[in-house]
């Protein structure tokens, strides 16, 4: 006899509201993380601060808190409404065994109010706290340590310029625990030891770890790894991480600075003292001085995810060994006489060397999270570089400018590597299309110039 599946439990999820297109993926990825199945009892509104999910357990629930960046906090949800009438018939429908626990006169507890889109005034709070007068409190009131905290909260819409009068949905749960929000500001670039002109923010190298699923124990590796920023996110997540990058001055943390009013870096700036300085030191295997279109690793599935932003010739130069008269086929023949020096590594071409790595090095169900520039104007779905190993998950949009942003490509490894996959975007019919990322740069200043050029013929106006 087949057991029955666990009930699922209704919790509602109060996210912040910044990075709206990251947020889904990002709650999908770490409930498929712990076990869980990503499942919503009403459609979710994706510009929403509030979700209502169904979660088979209040662990996992605390599981996700434990990671996500994108949410506030979470609640077991008691009740919800499109009006206070609604709200509180709903709240004395709840099974009255799941609430006794939380109201023993033995326990202490408070009301906390928050409203989206509107502020209220302490009487107003007041009023709505004693409304609930029919539930049946035994505790004690403990406004600075109560054992359990119940909150009630309200929707006023996503129009500040027009506000209702009354919520267009309310809410009632017990709070279970907050997200990792303060990661943000503890992990700030602008605290960091060594950064450089690319670093990235500390919030979407969280978000990007959680896309990745990364977790203990997992190895994680970055080819074009810079000063190291998206390495410390996932060894705060317990992995053990690497990475790679043509660049040797920034790999050894020599040259010139790019922390304003330092002219030089100093002689401890470097990948290991970025995650010493987080403690997180333990995690880090090695940087290496490679060339991301020629892999060096041997053979086989090594990394559980590839985790990196590629340059994309804008204040980082796109580049690989070789000669510029070297040809494609050149890469088959024997290097031993071959002097490395610069060249122009185009952007089609990165991001499907970076594809085929992922292809081959990731372990199956691994996960490859990386940014994809696109010129707005000309973006189509059909752009985004596919392998026949590689599953997309998500993409998700970060605005540059008004015609320029960049794309959160999450793709898993669901197909083992063959020989025959090696080349295999050279026989796709939309390999052409891909070709207009090569123009990238050249658009964006494009944009710039055009910019610049309108602003100042509105100033002589």
């Amino acid at each position: 006899m087949a057991l029955a599946a666990p009930a699922l439990r209704r919790y509602l999820l109060l996210l912040a509201q910044e990075h709206l297109e990251f947020r889904l993926p990002e709650i999908t990825s770490l409930l498929s993380l712990y076990g869980g199945q990503f499942s919503s009892e009403q459609e979710i509104r994706v510009n929403s601060p509030f979700w209502i999910l169904s979660i088979p357990s209040e662990e996992m629930a605390r599981g996700l808190m434990k990671r996500t960046v994108c949410a506030k906090s979470i609640f077991e949800l008691w009740g919800h409404g499109r009006s206070a009438g609604e709200l509180y018939a709903c709240l004395k429908n709840y099974p009255m065994d799941k609430m006794l626990p939380y109201l023993q006169s033995d326990s202490t507890y408070k009301v906390h109010i928050h409203t989206f889109n509107k502020t209220l005034t302490q009487a107003q709070k007041i009023k709505k706290i004693d409304a609930l007068e029919f539930l049946p409190f035994k505790g004690k009131v403990n406004l600075k340590n109560p054992e359990h905290i119940f909150w009630i909260l309200e929707d006023y819409g996503m129009d500040p310029n027009n506000v209702p009068e009354e919520p267009f949905h309310l809410y009632f749960g017990r709070w279970i625990a907050d997200g990792q929000r303060e990661l943000i500001e503890s992990y700030s670039v602008k605290k960091r030891h060594f950064i450089g002109n690319t670093s990235m923010d500390a919030c979407l190298s969280f978000i990007m770890a959680n896309h990745g699923r990364v977790k203990p124990n997992d190895v994680v590796y970055d080819p074009f790894v810079g000063t190291g920023g998206l390495l410390i996110s996932s060894a705060h997540f317990g992995a053990y991480v690497c990475g790679a990058d043509i660049d040797y001055n920034t790999i050894h943390g020599l040259g010139k600075a790019s922390r304003k009013n330092q002219k030089w870096r100093g002689p401890d700036e470097n990948i290991r003292a970025n995650l010493r300085q987080y403690g997180l030191e333990k995690y880090y295997l090695d940087a290496l001085v490679s060339d991301s279109s020629r892999p060096i690793w041997r053979k086989g599935m090594l990394f559980d995810a590839i985790i990196t932003d590629p340059p994309y010739g804008i204040r980082e130069a796109t580049r690989r060994t070789g000669s510029q008269k070297e040809t494609v086929k050149s890469a088959e023949r024997s290097t031993d006489n071959h002097i490395f020096v610069s060249s122009s590594y185009h952007l089609s071409d990165i991001f499907f060397d970076l594809l085929k790595f992922a292809a081959e090095y990731l372990v199956m169900g691994g996960r490859l999270v990386y940014w994809l520039p696109i010129y707005r104007p000309e973006y189509t779905e059909e752009i985004i570089p596919r392998h026949p190993c590689l599953k997309l998950i998500s993409n998700c949009e970060q605005m540059l400018s008004s015609h320029t942003s960049r794309r959160l490509i999450t793709m898993e490894k669901v197909k083992e590597f063959k020989d025959q996959d090696q080349h295999s975007y050279l026989l796709d019919g939309q390999y052409m299309p891909y070709r207009g990322h090569n123009s990238f740069r050249e658009k964006y200043f494009s944009g710039v110039t055009k910019r610049i050029a309108k602003e100042e013929k509105d100033n002589q106006k």
